[in-house]
């Protein structure tokens, strides 16, 4: 489903708000929410609404917080994920620290932090493998979470957390995987800005290439992918 919007305030408040109802849900029926967030600047207007508009709305003792994907930086680095969402965001919610899980250990590789990492969502996600929300963003390149073009995490059908170089990059990245985001009740896409549109089109609209437009691996299996984009990034839809 992909809804478009002119106004990018109206946009926000229907994913933060959307982010309410399927939290609320998930606590009213198994009492916890478990989401994974995205990075970049992409869920900053809903952040906002989430610690004002919709601070009190969630029980935010049982929300437990991961990540789509991160680079392999401190949380102290400007580049990092978490540490972005611990300023804008979990700061000033309640939820205890303990049900926050970062994509980053001090004294430990990537690689050796995947399995870890791996490891407490099989403890607390639902069967050991299903989010109740996972936020991705897409980059201009049709990359999503760590997806990068081209690169062999895209192919990966076993582990549920991969680590990676990115020789690009020069650095590692660390991501969910494409098997385990599937498998997700909810995926809920956020793309904003006229940069996005050719590969929107490409993904939603193009033919099947995994390797270009990694995004177009998202497809759950049992839950619904939902796209939040604005009309700049939307232009080139049919």
């Amino acid at each position: 489903m992909i809804t478009v919007f002119k106004d990018k305030a109206v946009l926000n408040n229907e994913i933060a708000s959307l982010f309410v109802d399927k939290a609320n849900e998930a606590i009213q029926a198994k009492g916890k929410f478990t989401v994974a967030l995205t990075g970049g600047s992409s869920p900053a207007g809903m952040y906002e609404l989430l610690t004002t508009t919709y601070k009190t709305k969630v029980d935010w003792s049982k929300v437990f917080v991961f990540w789509c994907d991160e680079r392999w930086v401190p949380l102290q680095d400007e580049r990092s994920n978490a540490g972005n969402a611990f300023s804008d965001f979990l700061n000033k919610v309640s939820i205890p620290e303990n049900q926050i899980y970062p994509m980053y250990e001090d004294g430990i590789g990537a690689e050796a932090y995947a399995e870890k990492y791996s490891k407490y969502l099989e403890e607390i996600l639902e069967d050991g493998e299903v989010f109740d929300v996972i936020f991705l963003g897409m980059g201009d390149d049709g990359h999503t979470a760590s997806l990068f073009p081209g690169e062999a995490v895209i192919d990966e059908k076993d582990k549920k957390v991969a680590a990676y170089f990115l020789a690009p990059q020069n650095m590692y990245r660390i991501t969910l995987t494409a098997p385990l985001i599937n498998k997700a009740k909810n995926v809920i896409f956020m793309a904003f800005g006229e940069k996005k549109a050719h590969a929107l089109y490409e993904v939603l609209n193009g033919e099947r290439n995994i390797k270009q437009y990694p995004a177009q691996i998202i497809q759950p299996g049992k839950g619904e992918a939902i796209w939040f984009v604005d009309e700049a990034a939307a232009k080139l839809l049919k």
